[in-house]
């Protein structure tokens, strides 16, 4: 039997619903297949007190995302709260077989998506980087941005679990001289293997962002966190952006904003790759 939020959440929508299938959603959102007489969607679900506008700043995302003409985003069709659930309707994507000029085409749409700036680091709204909020404040240096957007609220949050990092200000004084001073980027800021898709038409997708103006390096070393992409992606995206030297020196640096989301989220077994990269600049 059709769950009857759904069913409201299809009719407010005017959306004739034949069927509907449960998608792999992580742990934060339920996921949904959304089988309509006029097309196929996909319908995230949450909790709406839990994660408050988190999918208004989803849609937000992935609208500046497409802004850039670079890769090929979902149409977002809406977002709202049905009762206590809050749900994005977004297209859904077929997905289909990379061919061998997949990772050049990536490289090429993730430069332009990097080639997008701004007067300022940050963005006009706070977002969500998984279930934890992600602050966007302005700033003017890309040391600024990262220190103060980015690992302090992290640090803090590890800090009042228990997880101890001592003499941090002489941390940060240490990093603020390896960021180079380049300028900000319009960056996905979760790119890892799992918010990418190969679509039917063989193009690059980007889903699930965490978008804001930021040091282009960010989505760089997450690539290389988790695995998932071919080595020779930086060599085709240094061909068409090319990067600061020794920017493979830095990926530990902005892979650590990444692991300690990580450590913040799901405890103790990330803390060992964070204090590595922690004494590695102390």
């Amino acid at each position: 039997m059709m769950n009857t939020s759904l069913q409201k959440i299809a009719l407010k929508n005017n959306l004739k619903l034949r069927e509907v299938t449960a998608l792999q959603g992580g742990s934060i959102n339920e996921v949904f297949l959304l089988k309509c007489d006029t097309a196929n969607f996909v319908l995230k679900l949450n909790d709406t007190n839990r994660f408050p506008n988190m999918f208004e700043k989803e849609a937000k995302g992935l609208l500046l995302l497409k802004s850039s003409n670079s890769f090929k985003i979902p149409e977002i069709l809406s977002y709202g709260n049905e009762e206590n659930s809050s749900y994005l309707i977004m297209e859904y994507i077929t997905e289909g077989s990379p061919t061998s000029d997949f990772w050049e085409c990536f490289a090429q749409n993730l430069a332009k998506l990097h080639k997008k700036t701004n007067t300022h680091f940050g963005l006009d709204h706070e977002n969500y980087i998984g279930s934890l909020p992600q602050l966007n404040n302005f700033e003017t240096t890309a040391s600024e941005f990262y220190i103060s957007q980015r690992l302090e609220p992290q640090f803090k949050m590890a800090s009042d679990t228990g997880f101890h990092f001592p003499e941090i200000n002489r941390f940060y004084k240490n990093i603020s001289e390896e960021i180079p001073n380049e300028g900000p980027s319009l960056i996905h800021g979760d790119l890892w293997s799992g918010n990418y898709l190969v679509s039917e038409k063989k193009e690059p997708v980007l889903i699930d962002p965490a978008v804001a103006y930021a040091p282009r390096e960010m989505d760089l070393g997450m690539m290389h966190l988790f695995g998932g992409f071919p080595q020779d992606v930086y060599s085709m995206y240094n061909k068409h952006f090319p990067l600061i030297e020794d920017w493979q020196a830095r990926i530990s640096l902005w892979q650590l904003y990444y692991l300690l989301v990580h450590l913040n989220l799901f405890g103790s077994g990330y803390f060992s790759q964070v204090n590595t990269i922690f004494k590695q600049y102390s």
